[in-house]
């Protein structure tokens, strides 16, 4: 009678189970009350004692294996039933709308100018965030009591009164780049570097405690003031056209003499007015000679930009803080 219930068994598990006709047809075969599994319990009675545990026990094992395998391909068919009728499965529906993410305006304008530069034959230089005194002041000829040396202007990481243990300040422009760029490379140099910088100022519309700068450096011999010029004009009309109104004047900067300022006309023609928008000027030979390059033999120019600043003209925005609150109404604008 065992090999009767193995048989039993390999049939319960062989049995073709592929829709609805087919398990409703294995549940009358081998579940129901008039089938094989209990009719073999019915037969249990004329068995030898002796062997009636072991037949109990194998009996047993045939019905459960035939519940298990009657309940999994129950619950595989509903599953197809259900998968079937889903809408998803649709192929002629119209695809559910994503949300499109976009580049940050500020990238946005960095990638801009960075391109142009590329164009210009400008490389790329990088440096770190938090500089020591001489990189961000002293190399770059700022007095030992300029204002951007207070703490009211800068903020200070480390600030110590011992001569012998260097302040280290998060940096207030990208040109300790420019000084660590000239330490460690032979001219000709000519490169931009890009980065955020820091100042301990008021937040407002117009300023902010952090904002990203690019600054240029070009270094070789005879380089003169119509260089500065020239490459600043073009500069310009790549980033805001042609037709861009804009003006040379002379400015002040502890790094650079001489220096002058650009300015562009931003709005219409009676109710617009000039915006400065960079700083520029003849690198000063004790910047050369603070980052060991010969004043007698090379001559360069530098300038520096704020990016929001570009942006702010570029896209019309009017306040500064929009750019680092996040708001995603702001930034699907610029998909």
């Amino acid at each position: 009678m065992l090999d009767k219930i193995e048989q039993l068994k390999k049939e319960i598990e062989s049995f073709a189970i592929e829709n609805e006709e087919q398990l409703e047809n294995f549940r009358l075969e081998f579940l129901s009350r008039n089938g094989r599994v209990q009719t073999m319990f019915k037969e249990l009675g004329s068995a030898p004692k002796e062997e009636r545990a072991a037949l109990g026990k194998a009996m047993n094992e045939a019905k459960q294996l035939a519940q298990q395998r009657f309940d999994t391909a129950k619950e595989s068919l509903t599953s197809s039933e259900s998968k079937s009728i889903s809408a998803t499965d649709d192929l002629t529906l119209t695809a559910p709308e994503f949300p499109i993410g976009s580049l940050h305006p500020l990238t946005k304008t960095l990638d801009e100018m960075k391109n142009i530069f590329y164009r210009l034959g400008f490389t790329i230089a990088d440096g770190p965030e938090v500089e020591d005194d001489f990189h961000n002041f002293t190399a770059l000829n700022f007095p030992p009591n300029h204002p951007a040396r207070d703490e009211q202007d800068t903020f200070f990481v480390r600030k110590s009164d011992d001569p012998d243990m260097m302040d280290l300040v998060l940096r207030t422009h990208t040109s300790p780049v420019q000084i660590r760029l000239m330490e460690n490379t032979t001219p000709p140099i000519r490169s931009i570097m890009p980065g955020r910088v820091y100042r301990n100022e008021a937040v407002s519309p117009k300023s902010y405690f952090l904002f990203h700068q690019v600054e240029a450096l070009y270094v070789d011999e005879n380089v003169s003031v119509a260089d500065l010029k020239e490459t600043l004009i073009t500069f310009i009309k790549l980033m805001y056209g042609s037709d861009v109104k804009y003006r040379l004047r002379p400015g002040f900067f502890p790094f650079t003499e001489p220096s002058l300022e650009l300015d562009i006309w931003w709005g219409s023609e009676k109710e617009g007015k000039w915006l400065e928008i960079l700083g520029s000027g003849m690198v000063d030979p004790n910047v050369f000679k603070a980052a060991g390059v010969d004043p007698e033999k090379y001559t360069g120019f530098a300038w520096g930009m704020g990016v929001e600043r570009i942006a702010i003209l570029k896209y019309g925005i009017d306040d500064i803080r929009t750019f680092y609150e996040n708001d995603i109404r702001f930034l699907e604008q610029f998909n």
